[in-house]
């Protein structure tokens, strides 16, 4: 798995896991609804800016993000 295909899995399962919209997440983490969307899916990658926002957003750490599948 490739880590950009990892990170959007992780937050897909953590977004999910709290009970948090795609768009509810987005609009916390202060980025385009579609954007996120594209980044749970592997069809773009995260910068560091944002991989902190969405972290952030998620109440967890960013290296919980690009952490291996457990």
């Amino acid at each position: 798995m490739r880590l950009r295909e990892r990170v959007g899995s992780n937050i897909q399962a953590i977004r999910r896991s709290k009970g948090i919209s795609q768009e509810q997440l987005a609009l916390v983490a202060e980025v385009d609804r579609r954007y996120m969307g594209k980044v749970e899916n592997a069809e773009n990658s995260v910068s560091l800016d944002v991989l902190e926002k969405i972290a952030k957003a998620l109440d967890v750490d960013p290296s919980v993000l690009v952490a291996p599948p457990r």
